[in-house]
């Protein structure tokens, strides 16, 4: 009888250990799932897609799929071998993985544009090198078959134009499918894929090239938009395509002096925003911008490159909006734009991802609390130590 007291008496311990074991782990657990998984989902949840007018031919029922939801995101960045630690990739891969996964299966759109910079070392990749990108690439942003991915080229992923060769120009071309003047038309809108690389006008011959196909779109684009008349010989044979303004898509930004007038929380940091841009380096040439405007007169401009978040006003009317980058290796507060398309209008919302600083705050909240809980188990936290011996002279 004695002896099986004394063995429950031990055994007591020993549960008590792997309980609280057991519960340490379920709190590393909790914190690592949401902090990993969860928190994608809380936070991209929140976005909702902007409204926008479908035009007034259209019914109540046809609305909604006559609008064109498009997600349009810039500069992933994915590291390479030069460059890249294992860590760095790991960690930020990973949260653009879920980031982009996330958003897919809550928000479901037609289509996504990547613009430019997919790869940080494009530019100096070996074959090898570019093959094993492009793979984890491909493991980051499948989508499912209902989703069209079309991505534009940026500096990163064929160089500056002084590193641009045709080689890897064609590199991306074969894998991406993007050639520089290339058209897209989805639900009655027209999209304009430009390689603004090659837009540095001094006659290379990637740039003139580029330049040649951009010119016969712009004719194409201009003749759908005029009315029919059987004297005008210079539309006779020119394919029809949707009288719908059309919309630009690039990496480099239209002409502008600096982010003085940005704003915003993911806008150019205070100390940055001053400082003049380099044309042809930060933005495209004043040359250059006014060429794409005469061409297209879009009615819209999405661009990347910069990494920070800015909205202006081309000739009084035509709004180019830079969109952030997608990375936490460029920016605290990644994000990406919702778009909601009709031939004649949009309307465009930012669905910001999880902050870098907040979910290492989450981390070092829950470091922090996980050694207070192993020292007050333990009766190693001093305040408690003392208060416990003095309850226990107490009650003797």
């Amino acid at each position: 009888m004695l002896t099986s007291s004394s063995t429950a008496v031990k055994s007591l311990p020993l549960k008590r250990r792997l309980c609280f074991l057991l519960k340490l782990v379920c709190f590393v657990s909790s914190v690592l799932i949401f902090c990993e998984f969860l928190i994608y989902y809380v936070v991209i949840f929140q976005c909702q897609w902007p409204e926008v007018k479908a035009g007034a031919h259209v019914g109540k029922k046809e609305s909604s799929t006559s609008i064109l939801k498009a997600i349009i995101l810039a500069d992933t960045h994915l590291l390479g071998e030069i460059k890249g630690h294992w860590l760095d990739k790991l960690r930020r891969e990973w949260q653009m993985e879920r980031s982009f996964q996330t958003a897919l299966w809550l928000l479901q759109p037609d289509i996504v544009f990547i613009l430019g910079d997919v790869f940080d070392e494009g530019k100096w990749s070996s074959p090898q090198a570019w093959t094993d990108d492009v793979r984890r690439f491909r493991k980051m942003f499948k989508h499912p078959v209902s989703t069209e991915l079309l991505v534009i080229v940026g500096n990163h992923d064929i160089g500056f134009h002084y590193e641009m060769t045709t080689y890897k120009v064609n590199r991306f071309e074969k894998v991406f499918n993007f050639t520089s003047g290339k058209l897209i038309t989805r639900k009655g809108i027209n999209f304009v894929l430009v390689n603004s690389v090659a837009m540095d006008g001094d006659g290379c011959a990637v740039c003139r090239t580029s330049e040649a196909k951009l010119v016969a779109l712009s004719h194409k684009l201009n003749c759908s938009q005029q009315k029919p008349n059987h004297s005008n010989k210079r539309c006779s044979d020119v394919e029809n395509l949707p009288a719908s303004e059309p919309i630009l898509l690039q990496h480099y930004p239209l002409y502008r002096k600096s982010d003085a007038e940005c704003s915003g929380e993911d806008s150019a940091p205070p100390e940055e925003k001053n400082i003049p841009f380099k044309e042809k380096y930060d933005v495209l040439s004043q040359e250059a911008s006014q060429k794409l405007i005469w061409w297209f007169h879009p009615r819209l401009i999405l661009s990347g490159h910069t990494h920070s978040a800015c909205e202006v006003l081309h000739a009084g009317k035509i709004p180019e909006i830079s969109v952030p980058s997608f990375s936490w290796r460029n920016i605290n507060n990644p994000s990406f734009i919702m778009g909601s398309i009709t031939p004649t209008d949009f309307s465009l919302h930012k669905c910001f991802l999880p902050y870098e600083s907040r979910v290492f705050a989450i981390y070092c909240a829950a470091g922090a609390l996980l050694v207070i809980l192993i020292l007050a188990h333990f009766q190693l936290l001093t305040p408690f130590y003392f208060a416990q011996r003095l309850i226990s002279k107490h009650k003797a």
